[in-house]
């Protein structure tokens, strides 16, 4: 049954299914999420937030974004001080989008004239809500929206959150030795799955590059559009950074031999389940990012690796601890105080919050850069009042 489904969706995806004798998960995941009137992200609907299906970092505190700003701010400096893009796709409601450029526009004032904040969206549902989020940043000429392309020859940083673990994934078995991929199929009470050899020789290649297979009996995801997006992003870039937060593991923790189901999850009303063939239109599908992957296209394009860590490490060397200090002495509310803390805490924390299983990457192309500020070791850090 399609419980809660967009049934004008579900009639689509069983027509084209019936046309081309089946659809391989990745093109099932692509419709389900991305269809052009239907999809999950192009309708309109709440996603994020307690009123939607999933937070991301942005939307839990605008701290997140202000120590976003405080790297870029590094990064501008180390291009030259000059104008410079920030490009991000896959902006949301533009809570990220805001808090960076608030931080900026009040603690570097001479960068924000000089910078333009680049918004890629395909979702015309989106581009109304970072509208009205961001009217004083708009009038004030520092935002705008562009097609992927006209940013070629960008100087400046490339940024995304939460953006790579939502392209469509194709899901792989590997049976009698074997690699084997799901289909999406029309049965009798809806969608059914089916195991057939790969739709594409990119799959073994995939694995091949990786020096990794799954285990005979295990399901993994294969994320070939990830490669291809970090092909494109260091074809437009002409000098700078690629700023990447999402949730993922490199390949070996990745395609560990225990992970037996894989990554794939989908997000309804803030629970997690298994049933991609439910909701159909109605909910987020994602898939861990295989960050090894990202890096070594990203070299093959001449983006080289500059730091890679755990959401938590970048906060903190960025001064998580001590704005965290500053937000809780400006705040006389005690209530109002532990919330504060609660809220940043999801920040960092690597159970029940996002600290560890959200990875960040940054590479750079052309640049001279010396240390980032991201990386600054944790037993460095000083904090306010000669604490350490």
């Amino acid at each position: 049954m399609h419980n809660e489904s967009k049934q004008e969706l579900v009639q689509d995806i069983s027509s084209q299914i019936e046309a081309a004798g089946g659809l391989t998960f990745a093109d099932y995941m692509a419709q389900a999420l991305y269809h052009p009137t239907h999809g999950y992200y192009t309708a309109p609907r709440n996603r994020i937030g307690k009123q939607g299906d999933f937070f991301t970092s942005s939307s839990v505190h605008p701290c997140f974004g202000r120590l976003v700003a405080r790297q870029l701010v590094q990064m501008w400096t180390l291009l030259g001080s000059n104008s410079f893009v920030i490009a991000e796709q896959g902006a949301g409601e533009g809570h990220l989008c805001l808090d960076i450029l608030d931080a900026i526009a009040e603690d570097a004032p001479e960068f924000y004239a000089v910078l333009t904040y680049r918004i890629v969206e395909i979702s015309a549902d989106n581009r109304q809500r970072q509208a009205e989020m961001l009217v004083r940043h708009i009038e004030g000429g520092r935002v705008d929206w562009c097609d992927f392309a006209d940013l070629k020859g960008m100087e400046g940083c490339f940024l995304s959150n939460e953006l790579v673990e939502a392209f469509p994934v194709h899901l792989i078995e590997k049976h009698g030795g074997e690699l084997q991929e799901v289909y999406v199929v029309n049965g009798e009470d809806g969608f059914n799955e089916e195991l057939r050899s790969p739709s594409s020789d990119d799959i073994q290649k995939y694995f091949d590059l990786a020096g990794i297979e799954p285990i005979e009996g295990n399901r993994c995801e294969v994320n070939l559009y990830a490669g291809l997006w970090m092909r494109q992003v260091a074809e437009i870039i002409k000098r700078g950074f690629v700023l990447t937060i999402d949730y993922g593991y490199t390949a070996e923790d990745l395609y560990t031999p225990s992970r037996h189901a894989g990554t794939f999850l989908c997000y309804h009303k803030h629970q997690t389940n298994d049933e991609p063939y439910k909701r159909v239109g109605c909910q987020d599908m994602t898939a861990h990012v295989d960050f090894s992957r990202l890096q070594l296209v990203g070299q093959q394009r001449g983006l080289k690796s500059l730091y890679f860590g755990q959401q938590y490490q970048f906060l903190m060397a960025l001064g998580f601890l001590e704005l965290l200090m500053e937000m809780e002495s400006q705040e006389t509310d005690p209530q109002k105080a532990q919330a504060i803390r609660m809220s940043l805490k999801t920040l960092i924390l690597p159970e029940g919050g996002m600290g560890e299983s959200f990875k960040v990457l940054v590479q750079g192309k052309n640049i001279d850069a010396s240390e980032l500020l991201c990386q600054r070791k944790i037993k460095d850090i000083r904090l306010p009042g000669g604490m350490s």
